[in-house]
């Protein structure tokens, strides 16, 4: 039976975890707006400088060479915030995931240590049933930890898929703005 102290404790550690988790969060979306912002200041800079090169723009094969200038770098430049986008996401997301998996094995413990705490004062010739709850316990334990093993590497997996993407998208882009560059010539 659990005490006052004991549910205090819990909803005490519960909240902290609440509050731990809500700061990972605004992390996270702090670093999103940051990100955000620099794009946006830099967006501005460039469209300046481009309307400013337009404007000196003398003929439609100069418009053309201008236009192929700056394909490959705004590829380049959308690839890099991709990435910055994904290392916010992923970063939050692990911290997160440490919060959760430091509660679960928590939690883990505790419901352990109640289940030896009931083994040891169960009446006598229980002894069976209580080797099947222990063993019920730990194929689910193994179970969970299965299942994390997997999330994680699924996740490097979508990692490296994702830098692959990106750095084949980059290659192609340069490649089709060396071949528009050298048409507009």
């Amino acid at each position: 039976m659990l005490t006052a102290e004991q549910l205090v404790a819990a909803q005490k550690a519960n909240l902290e975890t609440l509050f731990d988790l809500t700061n990972k969060a605004f992390e996270g979306v702090e670093k999103l707006v940051e990100l955000n912002l620099q794009v946006a200041k830099a967006s501005m800079t460039e469209v300046q400088a481009t309307a400013t090169a337009s404007l000196g723009v003398k003929d439609a094969q100069e418009l053309l060479a201008l236009q192929a200038g700056l394909l490959q770098p705004a590829a380049e430049k959308a690839a890099a915030y991709g990435r910055h986008l994904y290392d916010i996401a992923a970063s939050t997301n692990a911290e997160v995931s440490k919060v959760a998996e430091a509660q679960v094995a928590s939690a883990q413990a505790k419901f352990n240590g109640a289940v030896d705490s009931a083994v040891k004062n169960a009446p006598a010739g229980t002894e069976s049933a209580a080797a099947l709850v222990k063993s019920a316990i730990a194929a689910a334990t193994n179970a969970m930890e299965s299942v994390q093993k997997a999330t994680k590497q699924a996740a490097d997996v979508a990692e490296a898929n994702f830098q692959t993407l990106t750095n084949t998208a980059v290659k192609a882009t340069q490649t089709t703005t060396k071949a528009a560059k050298k048409t507009s010539v």
